[in-house]
């Protein structure tokens, strides 16, 4: 949930790790801080965001070593003192941590019975302390490290230095933690657009991994064995991690969607064939993610139902361990992430690979955790994604899932037309003209408390996840649901003016939601058609093309769009919704 970066080399250290943690923001934005080596620690902190703080702002100087973090919180509440980074009760060793140490408060315990003191109310204070204790029973910084993190219960990814070595130690067991190195130094951070500007060849750390930045660097597991890994490169630019000529991050990646749906089918024919065949194959399919990509995975259980004649069971990364009696070595998990780093569903794969199970992930982060784990995987190719509220990720995700589906049905370059041809038809939806009509819309429903969403078939996860962008960035009360369920409850709730978004395609489901919608309006609602043809019913329609089984990709992308016009109208600002952080690392 948190960002972290930590620098050491010729570079000036404060310079490196502050432009990193205005790049990280989007991963957690409660708190921020910085501290530096130049003899002894020294750090500064603060609540709130650190987007618009100058390298002047913080009166470090430069330094050729630095650690930084950016808080989402977990433990304690949000003020100066809960701020990362936190010390050691000598002042020697300054620490950054991502994840939740789940046995703190025993920790904390033991520590006081050896006379440390605490002044946080975090889980973070135990980290530097146990390391100070181990070295003080005559260990080096990397033996006190080990030995700290090996009482850890929970999930963690930390930074750490001490006033008196010369190197910085980074570590991982659950939480994400990556590598990166130029000419002129050593990166750790825990995302990569942190140092994206610096470079882009970089090394994952896997779970109880330990990376030591000296004059070189160096990888051990957690016991201190020593371990051989390779660097690699990615294709992401600094263009594609910064907001160019948009207010904001949301529309940016909205609008880019018009090229990463055709990048995300530019996939290996012969790889998609053969996990069309291990589909085809597999006694007993999952798709499993978690929050945006769940409903991504529930529109892809729709077309292979439809398309590929096949039953797909959907289920949400966090339940999905409670299904681990049904799991055989012949079962096959299609995972599905933005991040490659979400906790539940890397929880879910630990759960699998217990029982021999074969796991496919589709991830859009290169060597992210949930690539690394899989068996086979994908990626989305949409480019970082930096708005909390995942937007072109989404649509490349139900862009491969729909080429996969079609792949199973032997239909591989059917497939291909029908995304092809949304492809061309959905550039209409990015048309400045189109764009203002949905602000118009934004402008009209902006003051309502309550907005419902509608949809049967594939557009029915497709409501579900454009009530979840609504809520996550404008704070709208919004539901989506099956239109048939209306009437079991949700239709009581109905007022005059009520808005009401009705998806269509030219499906089978079509009449049925239709009338699902007349329901609405005989009961005062304002009904929203997104549809590609208006209706007598609509009171606003918003025409998207006719795209076949491609429809949920092009009925979603008006809904992101109303999603972040609602947002800034209201005055927040949809890269940072409240109590939300783009990666979610925690359980």
């Amino acid at each position: 949930m948190c960002g972290i970066i930590g620098y050491k080399g010729g570079k000036n250290a404060v310079k490196v790790v502050l432009n990193g943690l205005k790049r990280l923001e989007y991963r957690g934005y409660d708190s921020w801080g910085i501290a530096v080596k130049d003899g002894n620690i020294r750090t500064v902190k603060d609540i709130g965001k650190i987007g618009a703080v100058s390298e002047e702002d913080l009166k470090l100087g430069s330094a050729q070593m630095a650690i930084a973090h950016t808080r989402w919180s977990t433990h304690g509440e949000v003020n100066q003192i809960n701020a990362h980074p936190h010390l050691s009760n000598n002042k020697r060793i300054a620490v950054v941590h991502n994840g939740i140490v789940e046995n703190y408060v025993k920790l904390r315990e033991f520590l006081k019975e050896n006379n440390f003191e605490f002044y946080s109310g975090t889980d973070t204070e135990v980290i530097p302390n146990l390391i100070e204790f181990f070295m003080e029973e005559g260990v080096s910084f990397k033996g006190g490290v080990s030995k700290a993190l090996a009482m850890l219960e929970g999930s963690f990814a930390i930074v750490a230095m001490h006033q008196d070595y010369p190197e910085i130690i980074g570590a991982r067991n659950g939480s994400p933690l990556v590598v990166g190195r130029n000419n002129g130094g050593f990166f750790i951070a825990s995302d990569v657009p942190a140092f994206l500007d610096l470079t882009n060849e970089v090394c994952y750390l896997d779970d109880k991994e330990m990376v030591i930045v000296g004059e070189g660097i160096d990888f051990f597991d957690l016991s201190g064995v020593k371990k051989e890994k390779e660097f690699q490169f990615i294709d992401w630019t600094l263009e594609q991690a910064e907001k160019g000529n948009y207010d904001h991050f949301m529309l940016k990646e909205i609008m880019e969607q018009k090229e990463t749906i055709k990048k995300s089918i530019e996939q290996d024919d012969k790889k998609i064939l053969e996990m069309a065949d291990l589909i085809k194959e597999g006694y007993g399919v999952f798709f499993v993610a978690c929050g945006t990509a769940s409903y991504a995975t529930r529109i892809g259980g729709y077309l292979f139902s439809k398309i590929a004649k096949k039953h797909v069971n959907v289920v949400c990364g966090s339940e999905f361990p409670y299904y681990k009696d049904f799991l055989t070595d012949k079962t096959l998990m299609i995972v599905v992430s933005q991040s490659g780093e979400t906790a539940d569903t890397i929880g879910a794969v630990k759960v699998a690979k217990e029982k021999g199970v074969k796991v496919l992930s589709i991830v859009n982060v290169m060597g992210s955790t949930l690539m690394r784990m899989a068996d086979y995987s994908f990626l989305t190719n949409a480019g970082p994604e930096i708005g909390v509220a995942s937007t072109k990720a989404t649509t490349a995700q139900i862009a491969l899932l729909t080429l996969l589906a079609y792949a199973c049905n032997g239909g591989l370059e059917e497939g291909k037309e029908v995304l092809k041809k949304c492809v061309e038809e959905s550039q209409e939806l990015f048309d400045s003209k189109f764009v203002d009509k949905i602000e118009g819309l934004a402008d009209k429903i902006v003051n309502y408390n309550d907005i419902y969403v509608i949809g049967r078939g594939t557009n029915f996860p497709v409501a579900l996840e454009a009530a979840h962008k609504i809520k996550e960035v404008s704070y709208i009360h919004a539901e989506g649901m099956a239109g048939g369920e209306l009437k079991h409850g949700t239709i009581a709730l109905i007022d005059k003016g009520t808005p009401c978004i009705c998806m269509v395609s030219n499906d089978e489901a079509k009449n049925d939601i239709i009338s699902n919608a007349m329901e609405i309006k005989s009961r005062g609602g304002f009904i929203i058609g997104i549809s590609p043809e208006d209706n007598e019913i609509f009171d606003f329609h918003v025409k998207v093309p006719d795209v076949g089984e491609a429809s949920a990709i092009v009925n979603l992308i008006p809904a992101q769009m109303l999603a972040y016009y609602l947002a800034v109208k209201k005055g927040f600002n949809p890269d940072f919704p409240k109590n939300l952080a783009k990666c979610v690392t925690v359980k």
